[in-house]
């Protein structure tokens, strides 16, 4: 079964549409032996330099450039439940390829 994530609900529907994944479910599209589901925009983002370091809380000249060893990322505030319907279907055992049809933005 492959998954086809898209940037926005009606682009998703546009394309459950066209592919036959008619059967609407809890954030995502299914059918025809496809899921659709889609982003909200950005579901993640880069930590906020508070996140790696207490130093970072307020910067000042003498701790720039905060450059971290291992970048962070977090859940954007407000997309928190359809990112855990997308992180479940890409870890669904029926899910054996996905197919980005996002922005190439």
């Amino acid at each position: 079964m492959q998954l086809v994530v898209a940037e926005k609900p009606s682009v998703a529907g546009s394309i459950a549409g066209a592919i036959g994944a008619k059967e609407r479910k809890d954030g995502y599209l299914e059918g025809n032996g496809y899921l659709v589901s889609w982003c909200i925009g950005h579901l993640v983002e880069l930590a906020q330099p508070e996140a790696y370091s207490d130093a970072w809380k307020k910067w000042s000249y003498d701790s720039l450039p905060m450059i971290p060893e291992e970048w962070q990322t977090e859940v954007k505030g407000g997309t928190a439940a359809q990112y855990k319907v997308l992180k479940g279907l890409m870890h669904d055992a029926r899910v054996d390829s996905v197919v980005c049809a996002t922005e190439v933005g």
